[in-house]
This record gives C-alpha cells, sequence and structure tokens, in this order.
C-alpha cells in the first residue's frame, strides 16, 4: 500500500469514528433528554384582591426560590373558591389556607409547615361606623357579604354565629375580603362577614371604619402546607428559606415592603408552626352545621 494510500484510509477512518461520535450523542439525547427543573406550584387563599395577592406574594417567592433552589409559581384564582379548588384537585404543590382542616380535606394528607408571624385571628360581623345597625338581630331579612363559601374565619365562623340565632339573611359572596367591603361601602349590603385582621388592614388602607356586630374566639392565622407527594428535601430547603427571611437583611425587607401593601405589621414574618396548633378549626367542625362542614 502506497504512502498516500494509507493516508486516505486513516483520514476515512478518523471522519468515520467522528461521526460515529456525533450519531452516539445524538442517539443519547433522544433516549436521555436533559431533565427539567421541577416546578412547585404554590396558591394562597385570596385574601385580597387578585393583584394585591400577586403583589404581596411575588416578591415572597421569588426569594424563597431563589434561596431555597427549588422553583416556585404563584397559582391564583379569581376568587378564595377557585383558589381552593386548585388545592383539592391536586394541582398544586404548596398552600397558604386554612381550608383544610375538615375531617374530610384532612385525609388528603396535606401538612402543616410554617405559619405567618402575626396575631391570632377572628371572624367578624361587620358594618360601617356610621350605619344605624347596632346589633346582629337587625341584620334579618337583609343581605350580608362574604369572601366566598370556602372562608372558614370569615364566612362559616359568623354564618354559623347567625344560624345559631336563627337571624336569616341573604347570603352573597365577593370573591374576596375586598370585594366584599366594595359591596357593604356601596350600599348594596348590610354588613359583612369576615376576619378581624383583614378588617383591620381595609380600614388602613381605604381609610374607613367600622362597627364590629360579634366577634369569635381567636384561632391561629392561615397555615403554609405542602402535598404529601413532595420530597421530604424540598419540604425542608423551602421552610428553611421562608423562616429563614426575619434572619436576612434582604428577606427583612422583601417582607416588610410586601406588608406594607396589604397593611400587614412590619414583622409579619414566617415561623415553623404544626398541625397540632390549629386544633381550633377541628372543634368548630364538630359543633358547626352540617351545611357549613
Amino acid at each position: 500500500m502506497t504512502t498516500s494510500m494509507a493516508a486516505a484510509l486513516e483520514r476515512a477512518l478518523t471522519l468515520g469514528r467522528r461521526l460515529a461520535l456525533a450519531l452516539a450523542v445524538a442517539l443519547a439525547a433522544i433516549v436521555s433528554p436533559a431533565r427539567a427543573e421541577p416546578v412547585y406550584r404554590f396558591s394562597p387563599v385570596n385574601q385580597f384582591g387578585i393583584a394585591l395577592t400577586a403583589a404581596y406574594w411575588n416578591p415572597i417567592i421569588a426569594y424563597v426560590s431563589e434561596k431555597s433552589g427549588i422553583k416556585l409559581v404563584l397559582r391564583i384564582g379569581r376568587t378564595s373558591a377557585e383558589t381552593t379548588s386548585y388545592v383539592l384537585a391536586s394541582e398544586v404543590e404548596f398552600c397558604f389556607t386554612n381550608h383544610l382542616f375538615s375531617p374530610e380535606r384532612e385525609k388528603l394528607g396535606w401538612k402543616v409547615f410554617a405559619s405567618r408571624n402575626v396575631a391570632p385571628i377572628s371572624g367578624q360581623i361587620v358594618v360601617p361606623a356610621e350605619s344605624p345597625i347596632s346589633e346582629l338581630a337587625q341584620l334579618a331579612g337583609g343581605t350580608v357579604a362574604f369572601a366566598g363559601p370556602e372562608a372558614v374565619v370569615g364566612y362559616k365562623f359568623p354564618y354559623a354565629q347567625l344560624l345559631s340565632k336563627n337571624i336569616d339573611v341573604a347570603v352573597v359572596f365577593g370573591g374576596n375580603h375586598d370585594g366584599a367591603f366594595t359591596q357593604l361601602f356601596s350600599g348594596k349590603v348590610r354588613a359583612v362577614g369576615t376576619v378581624s385582621a383583614l378588617a383591620e388592614a381595609y380600614a388602613l388602607r381605604a381609610g374607613r371604619k367600622f362597627r364590629v356586630l360579634w366577634t369569635s374566639e381567636p384561632v391561629p392565622e392561615l397555615a403554609f402546607m405542602v402535598a404529601p407527594q413532595v420530597p421530604e428535601k424540598v419540604v425542608t430547603a423551602v421552610a428553611e428559606a421562608l423562616i429563614g427571611m426575619s434572619s436576612d437583611p434582604r428577606g427583612r425587607e422583601v417582607v416588610r415592603k410586601a406588608s406594607a401593601l396589604v397593611g400587614l405589621p412590619d414583622d409579619a414574618f414566617f415561623i415553623a408552626a404544626n398541625r397540632g396548633e390549629y386544633e381550633a378549626y377541628r372543634r368548630f367542625y364538630l359543633t358547626a352545621p352540617a351545611s357549613l362542614r
């Protein structure tokens, strides 16, 4: 074999090896595609209007995603009931709610891992401060607005009180507490069933004053909860980042700015929590009217 023939053969073999390598890489990409980063969906109950709810939560979950290395995205519905439907349908992995403590829903296996460091909340029935109504009995035959049928403290607590007193009212839902307050101050309803902290925050933001006709026993605020299928290492990373916001200057600033938007205290940080702290909700369901369980 001549030198030129040998060189040509070597070139052909080299080209063949390169083509074989390229083909192997291409086949590997087809058979074993790059794994996409997991995305976990977070649904907080609509305590405010959609825009304000998103404005509060988006900076918080962006911080937690960055610190934990776990990608979180916000998913909220048009109403609090719609948002809860995502949770019940297992369409999200994390939530901020108090809608899962009924006996039937506890069977779904969602776990409490954190809460917001705020004072306990109460259900209330309120009217404008200038309203002539001064007692619950005067609501009979009128219309009362609530955030939505899933609102435990803001709807089930106060409506159960009206039922226990045989005070017959027409119920309407505003989609969230701000929507219910709008109906109240436009004169469309006589009163609103709400949550003490949200009434206080709305009064601060809107420059309004309420007269409180009734207040329930205090209960813990909403809980951060996680679906049972989420890996424990993911839960731990998210919890550590969320709870750690209070000790990180940047985290503290994120919470401070978000809280100012909705009328929460500057120090409404996040703390560890567990199932046992929400026993008051379970007690309510033991005696609640059947229609509210």
